[in-house]
């Protein structure tokens, strides 16, 4: 009874100790893994001793197994095939030449430097070929790089795990069993490769095509059909061929994700979930079975030996692999510096480290205490500096310009072409084929289509563009829209026009990422019938220091008055739609539609012209542009007027 209370509270322990390293990390914007590691030592047997993995006995190498299988599925099964076409040739070489070198170079540093006997040297080699999704996913999230970039990252760390994991298998063979034919190596590795690839993709189709046919099932069982199936395939895998499971849960989650399946973002997310407890225990548990000893016993040798790794090999790596690319030479020098290695390497370490005590071979202990110490200056060199790296060489995709803009409407090809006066490049998708025809006579590049559609996104050029805009008539479409945007192509910027309500109930389905656009409850379809008719007067109002806070009061109640609609922020050179909920800083130039209600035919007896400057004294700091309807010519047209004391510069304006 006793026993089992122990274990139950190292399981309690373990969890607890998992997720509130996850939610500091989260908080503070790094890997995990930078608090799994110390939290599991720190609770571990030469810290507070209150976690000992010990008492598992054999249970853990099955948590291990089953636990590194649902990562490689969820990895799999978060791979966008689009994306890696473009990057093919670089991901397979990737795969399999930069396995190659890796190996080699790893094994000749670890004997040479670290000391280690050809055989252990090489079984090191092979445990760090991989990098891993459980440190280059998190690091993803919080580094925006550019999307072949991030593609190429993600790619390499899903499916280089299995093959290395695989050859790891192979190296521990030949050492356990004096078996050196090069013949039966590669064919070892082929055979496993081979068997699990098969098994997960007949695996995957299977379960796709029971998913989409089976309409009884509630969407939450069919989430654990998925993950029995998973480990059905990976038992099934196992039995035929040992380590061939690994392939084939990579491979069932890659065809899932191509089945198509109306539930898919309910079931990534849902697996998504598991995989960071997963991800959690595990990584507590081998730390927690970590010997500092063992660390500090390898030398400074072994610190070579990884300073080679990060430093000689992986950049000497991605200079082959991505020799015949269309990367630059920024995105190539981030790619050599990002390397980390994860929980794969960590958990086939610990396993192989049980393997070699057992068959009383020395090195086990070091073996794994090298691995680990690799993971650590790994994540802690790299991890920690990728945002930094990334905003020097200045690839971060947040930098990306251009507009995809969902809704064609007056207010919509307005700042399509207030946009393009910036120099971007933008993109209106409508299922409307006259006002299609209406945008495309004022020169804008317009598909006529579902924003729903992938392919058409692609084709807009979505991946590589800076902003996507929902602004329909319809809120909840908007929403959809832009959930459908982030989850495809994730660009920098996402926002979408939609009530309140639907921001309080939705908002949770992806967090701090889908921003409402212009204002609170924008009534769009009035605003688009004052721009049609006329009735509104563009204009630029810069906020100073002086006089801020009255400024900010002053357009919120206009804001709040329904006479003004804020369209676009100007801020550190660059123009952004603006979000209902920003905070107005100094220096900020605030691009507004003010509703001018006087009827036009009153204008037109007053002799009013809408080519006539027009003034808005109530606003301060504005520089007012006029709309002239009909008549071609740039939006934001800076004119030299003659300096006056205070006021400010007049720009003018031609809507088309």
């Amino acid at each position: 009874m006793e026993g089992s209370f122990q274990i139950t509270l190292l399981i309690i322990l373990t969890v607890m100790a998992g997720i509130s390293a996850q939610v500091l990390a989260d908080f503070l914007r790094v890997p995990a893994i930078v608090f799994l590691l110390p939290f599991g030592i720190l609770l571990g047997p030469d810290g507070l001793g209150l976690i000992d993995p010990q008492l598992l006995g054999i249970g853990i190498e099955v948590i291990v197994a089953l636990s590194v299988a649902l990562i490689l599925f969820e990895g799999g099964l978060n791979l966008e095939l689009r994306d890696l076409g473009k990057v093919s040739g670089s991901l397979r070489n990737l795969v399999t030449i930069g396995t190659l070198i890796t190996l080699v170079g790893g094994g000749i540093c670890a004997h040479y430097l670290g000391e280690f006997p050809w055989g252990i040297a090489f079984l090191y080699a092979s445990l760090v070929v991989v990098t891993g999704p459980t440190v280059i996913s998190p690091l993803l999230k919080h580094v925006k790089v550019q999307r072949p970039v991030a593609t190429l990252l993600e790619g390499e760390g899903v499916l280089i795990d299995p093959v290395g994991a695989i050859l790891a298998v192979v190296v521990l063979d030949i050492i356990l069993n004096g078996d050196a034919d090069p013949i039966s190596i590669i064919s070892g590795l082929l055979l496993r490769l081979g068997i699990g690839g098969a098994i997960g993709a007949l695996g995957g189709w299977g379960l796709g095509w029971f998913l989409k046919r089976s309409k009884f099932l509630s969407e939450d069982l069919k989430n654990l059909v998925v993950l029995a199936g998973l480990l059905g395939l990976f038992g099934i895998a196992q039995t035929i061929r040992s380590e061939a499971g690994l392939m084939a849960t990579v491979v069932s989650g890659i065809v899932l994700r191509g089945s198509s399946l109306p539930e898919e973002r309910l079931l990534r997310r849902f697996k998504g979930q598991l995989t960071m407890l997963a991800v959690s225990v595990l990584f507590i548990l081998l730390a927690a079975d970590l010997s500092i000893a063992s660390i500090f016993a390898l030398g400074w040798g072994s610190v070579w030996t990884v300073l080679m790794l990060m430093f000689v090999i992986r950049p000497l790596n991605i200079w082959v692999c991505t020799w015949t690319s269309d990367l630059n030479w920024r995105q190539k020098l981030f790619l050599g510096w990002i390397g980390p290695r994860g929980i794969v390497s960590a958990s086939v370490a610990s396993l192989f480290s049980i393997l070699l005590t057992q068959r009383g071979i020395n090195g086990g202990d070091s073996i794994k205490a090298l691995v680990f110490l690799t993971i650590i200056m790994t994540v802690l060199c790299q991890g920690l500096t990728a945002g930094w790296f990334a905003n020097w060489l200045h690839i971060t995709s947040t930098k990306a310009t251009g507009a995809v803009i969902v809704g064609i409407s007056p207010l919509s090809r307005l700042m399509a072409r207030l946009f393009e006066e910036q120099g971007e490049s933008v993109v209106l998708i409508d299922t409307n084929k006259e006002a299609c025809r209406q945008a495309e006579a004022e020169g804008l590049r317009v598909f006529v289509s579902s924003a729903l559609n992938t392919a058409v996104l692609e084709e807009a050029g979505l991946a590589s563009m800076g902003t996507f805009l929902a602004m329909t008539n319809n809120g909840e479409v908007n929403f959809v829209l832009a959930q459908r945007a982030v989850e495809e192509f994730d660009p920098p910027r996402v926002y979408a026009v939609f009530p309140r309500d639907s921001q309080g109930q939705q908002h949770s389905a992806s967090p701090q990422k889908i921003a409402q656009a212009f204002s609170p409850d924008l009534p769009i379809k009035v605003w688009n019938q004052y721009v049609d008719e006329g009735k509104v007067k563009l204009g630029v109002t810069t906020l100073k220091s002086e006089g801020l806070g009255f400024q900010q009061a002053h357009l919120q109640a206009l804001i709040r008055a329904g006479e003004l609609v804020p369209i676009l922020l100007s801020r550190d050179s660059r123009l952004e739609v603006m979000p209902a909920s920003e905070e107005w800083r100094s220096g900020d130039r605030i691009i507004y539609l003010l509703h001018d209600p006087r009827p036009v035919l009153l204008k037109r007896l007053s002799g009013a012209s809408q080519a006539t400057r027009l003034s808005v004294e109530r606003l301060p700091e504005v520089e007012e542009i006029p709309l002239t309807k009909g008549q071609p010519g740039k939006i934001l047209d800076v004119v030299p007027t003659e300096s006056k004391p205070d006021k400010v510069s007049d720009k003018q304006a031609k809507v088309g």
